[in-house]
């Protein structure tokens, strides 16, 4: 159970919530997983095993909420999350530069295991040889804990990375507020540390983002009745839509890449399904580009993850790990089949020259 309460029984039918209506919703929503014990330890792992070739850096923290008693006792003695990323040791400017995120919403657990099974397996460290890696596994740990799309301020942070965007009435995409979350991250990025192996343009110098992500069932049953909910919408079972059964990935269509995506959609077909067209042609009611892959406005504008660079190959990754066709297992191997698809293309297309070990 994700929760003590619904969503929709919070508030007033089409009201938008205040800060009353989000302060019960953090409060129901329940603790079902540690990020220390499930993520943090993986983390500390990497930075052993693979010390010569990663660091393992912090980027940021997040505050922990405490609004009772229960969780006062529970938060007693610990930290802020701390925010963690796994980046290549011996950056060189003469390599390009990859960007992997997971979790951004935390309770796509494929998104998170995915970026870590990366790390883990050794696909990151035969790709160093061509890309200095940054890998930020977990972005939204308290969405991870309590298996939540939003953060504790029930805001998506995967909206929240251009909270300055355009909304437009109608559109299934629109930016919200920042997040802490975002926040952490884009500081860190666009920060001196990242400079000083990138130079000033840091954002610029990047070729490639994956962002690491999956559809669930509960994105109908509880996730859109939520956001109907908070923003003052009713919500009715006609609302409801169709989830993909496979795997399917989000293009910018203002970096189409087309080459690109067929390579890692092929290289995700080994592992496991990729999702078939609905009744009516679209993939979650957009429209598909090409083969598992659905087209969206610009990421940067809508406040996607994917967005928070300009790198020239970026996609959000869409695991369903729901399918009866497919295990949690092959779900984070979709992950790591995807990145290493889309990284052997770029290594042939752009002509990348594996540098010299030390």
């Amino acid at each position: 159970m994700s929760a003590t309460c619904s969503a929709l029984s919070i508030g007033i039918s089409g009201t938008k919530w205040g800060v009353s209506e989000i302060k019960r919703w953090r409060m129901t929503r329940v603790k079902q997983r540690s990020y220390y014990e499930d993520v943090v330890p993986k983390i500390e792992a990497l930075r052993k095993k693979c010390e010569n070739i990663f660091e393992v850096v912090q980027y940021g923290e997040l505050p922990l909420i405490v609004d009772d008693d229960e969780d006062a006792a529970t938060c007693e003695g610990k930290s802020p999350f701390p925010l963690f990323a796994i980046r290549s040791r011996n950056w060189s400017k003469d390599k390009p530069n990859v960007l992997i995120t997971g979790g951004v919403h935390g309770y796509e657990t494929s998104g998170v295991m995915g970026a870590l099974l990366f790390a883990e397996s050794g696909k990151a460290e035969y790709y160093s040889k061509y890309f200095n890696i940054f890998v930020a596994p977990c972005i939204s740990p308290w969405g991870y804990e309590r298996v939540q799309r939003w953060n504790a301020n029930a805001v998506d942070p995967n909206r929240s990375f251009n909270p300055d965007g355009e909304i437009v009435e109608g559109r299934s995409f629109n930016p919200e507020a920042a997040t802490g979350e975002s926040t952490a991250l884009i500081q860190f990025l666009k920060g001196d540390n990242m400079k000083q192996l990138m130079g000033d343009n840091s954002m610029d110098n990047w070729i490639c983002h994956i962002d690491l992500h999956e559809t669930t069932d509960t994105d109908e049953t509880e996730f859109r009745p939520a956001k109907s909910a908070r923003d003052g919408i009713v919500w009715t079972e006609e609302s409801k839509g169709e989830i993909p059964d496979g795997f399917y990935l989000v293009q910018d269509t203002t970096s189409p890449k087309s080459g690109w995506f067929a390579a890692m959609i092929d290289s995700v077909k080994k592992v496991t399904h990729i999702a078939p067209a609905d009744s009516e042609g679209k993939l979650i009611g957009e429209e598909i580009s090409q083969e598992g892959v659905i087209g969206i406005p610009n990421n940067k504008h809508l406040g996607l993850c994917a967005g928070v660079t300009n790198a020239p190959y970026r996609a959000t990754t869409e695991v369903y790990p729901d399918s009866p066709k497919a295990t949690p297992e092959q779900c984070n191997e979709a992950q790591v089949a995807c990145i290493a698809g889309g990284l052997d293309y770029i290594i042939s297309e752009e002509k990348i020259i594996a540098a010299t070990m030390e």
